[in-house]
C-alpha cells in the first residue's frame, strides 16, 4: 500500500476521457458518492479483496462482508445491513460509489443478467482512497474537475466560484441541469408533479456532490437545500455523516469553553465512528513513516535509531481520550521498547509515565514542523490542532492562545506544565 501524491491521481485521469456528451452517463457520480462513503466503500473493498483475493464482486458482496457489517452499521448508523426492509437504501450506499469509482476506471464494471459485476483495476488508488477521507475528498476534486472539463463545462463553474452569487448559482445550476437532461437518460424520467420537468429532482441530487466539493476547495458558496448556501461551503457539509465532532469544532467561537460548546449544540460523539477513525489514522502514521521517513522513530534515541519503528502510540491515551485518538497530531512512531518499556512503563499500556509523554511531545512538534514547513513532502499535520490536541490532553486551554508557528514558544510552555 502507498500514499498517491496528487500529481499521479491526475496523470490516472489524464489518460482516460470522461465526456458525459458521449458516453451519457448520468451516474458518473451520485448522491451518496460523499467522501466519507467513498472512503468507507473503499475500504470495504480493500478488505473484501485483501480477504478473499482481487476477483470480481457485486455490491451485495461488498455489503454482506464482515468488515461492512462490524463497520458500516454502527458509524452511519444505519439498519441491519441484513434487513431486507432497507434493501433499497443499503443498495445505493454502496452501489453508487462503486459505479462512480468503475466509471473513473479504478473498478470495471460488466453486466451479468440484472447484476452489476465489478473488479479492482487499479489496486494503489483504491487503497489510497480508503486511507482517509481528506484523499476521498482530494480524488473526488480532481475526478469531478476533469469529467466537467472533458464535458465542455468546467470553465463555467470556474466563473461561478469567481463570484458566487445568487444569479450566478441559478445560472451554472440551469446550465448543469439542462447539459445533464440534454445527454443522458434522466432527461427521459416522467415527472411525478406536472411542474417538475422530467430528471429536476434527480439532477438536483447530483448536482450538490459536484459543486460542493468544488465550492470547499475554492473556498466558495455553493448549495443547501437546493439553494445558494447562506455560507461558504465548510468540510462537515461534504459528509454523509455530519456529527464527526473534528469538523464541528471548527464552528466553536473561540472565548467559548469546548464542553460549553457541546451541550449548546447538544453534541452526541460517535464512539463507533471515533474508534473507527482511530485504527485508520494509526494505519495512516504508520505507512506515512515507513514511506517518508524510511520507518525511522519519531523520538530520536541513540540506542533505538537503527531500530524499526513499527508501533504507533498514543501520546494521550485513546482510553482517557478518545475525542482526538484519531488525530494525526496524537499520534508518534515508535520503536517497540520506546512504546511497551518507556512511554508505557513494565508493558502496562494502562500507565503513562508523564515526562516521556512530554518528551514524545517535545520530539511530535519537532516533526510537524519538518512536515509543514518541507517542500517535498505532502502536508499531513496542523500546529493549531496540535495545539488543540494538548489543551484536551492536558485540560489547558491557554494552549489555543499559542501564536501559530510559535514551536519555541510552545516548548517553553510544555516544559513549564510538565515541570509543575
Amino acid at each position: 500500500m502507498v500514499i498517491l501524491s496528487e500529481k499521479q491521481i491526475i496523470e490516472f485521469l489524464s489518460k482516460r476521457d470522461y465526456d458525459i456528451q458521449k458516453s451519457h452517463n448520468a451516474r458518473w457520480i451520485d448522491q451518496k458518492c460523499t467522501p466519507d462513503v467513498v472512503c468507507i466503500v473503499a475500504d470495504c473493498i480493500v478488505n473484501y479483496i485483501a480477504d478473499k483475493g482481487n476477483i470480481p464482486f457485486t455490491s451485495r458482496d461488498i455489503w454482506f462482508s464482515d468488515f461492512s457489517i462490524q463497520n458500516v452499521l454502527s458509524i452511519f448508523k444505519k439498519a441491519d445491513v441484513t434487513s431486507e426492509s432497507t434493501k433499497s437504501e443499503y443498495d445505493k450506499f454502496f452501489q453508487q460509489p462503486m459505479k462512480m469509482l468503475a466509471y473513473a476506471g479504478i473498478l470495471s464494471e460488466t453486466k451479468k443478467g440484472l447484476e452489476n459485476i465489478f473488479k479492482v483495476e487499479n489496486l494503489d488508488l483504491i487503497q489510497h482512497i480508503s486511507l482517509a477521507e481528506k484523499y476521498s475528498l482530494t480524488f473526488l476534486q480532481l475526478y469531478i474537475e476533469k469529467v466537467l472539463s472533458d464535458s465542455g463545462i468546467y470553465d463555467n463553474f470556474k466563473t461561478f466560484f469567481k463570484n458566487s452569487n445568487k444569479t450566478g448559482f441559478e445560472d451554472i445550476k440551469e446550465l448543469f441541469y439542462t447539459f445533464t437532461i440534454t445527454n443522458t437518460p434522466i432527461g427521459s424520467r416522467v415527472s411525478k408533479t406536472s411542474i417538475e420537468r422530467p430528471g429536476y429532482k434527480e439532477c438536483g441530487r447530483i448536482f450538490t456532490k459536484i459543486i460542493n466539493p468544488l465550492a470547499f476547495k475554492n473556498n466558495s458558496f455553493g448549495t443547501e437545500k437546493g439553494h445558494l448556501s447562506r455560507k461558504k461551503v465548510t468540510y462537515d457539509m461534504l459528509m454523509y455523516n455530519r456529527d464527526n465532532f473534528r469538523d464541528i469544532y471548527s464552528e466553536k467561537p473561540k472565548e467559548m469553553a469546548r464542553k460549553d460548546y457541546e451541550e449548546a449544540i447538544k453534541f452526541m460523539p460517535n464512539n463507533a465512528l471515533i474508534k473507527y477513525q482511530s485504527v485508520k489514522a494509526k494505519k495512516f502514521i504508520r505507512l506515512y513513516n515507513q514511506q517518508y521517513r524510511n520507518s525511522i522513530t519519531e523520538l530520536l534515541e541513540d540506542d533505538e535509531f537503527n531500530v524499526n519503528a513499527t508501533q504507533v502510540h498514543h501520546i494521550f491515551s485513546e482510553s482517557d481520550f478518545p475525542v482526538i485518538s484519531m488525530f494525526y497530531e496524537n499520534l508518534i512512531n515508535l520503536t517497540p521498547n520506546q512504546h511497551f518499556v518507556r512511554a508505557h512503563p513494565n508493558n502496562k499500556t494502562s500507565a503513562i509515565d508523564k515526562h516521556y509523554q512530554y518528551q514524545c511531545l517535545i520530539a511530535k512538534s519537532d516533526r510537524i514542523k519538518e512536515n509543514i514547513e518541507s517542500q517535498i513532502i505532502e502536508t499531513i499535520y496542523s500546529f493549531v490542532k496540535f495545539l488543540y490536541v494538548i489543551n484536551i490532553g492536558l485540560s489547558d486551554e491557554s494552549y489555543l492562545q499559542v501564536d501559530e508557528s510559535d514551536y519555541s514558544g510552545l516548548k517553553t510552555k510544555l516544559t513549564l506544565s510538565y515541570s509543575a
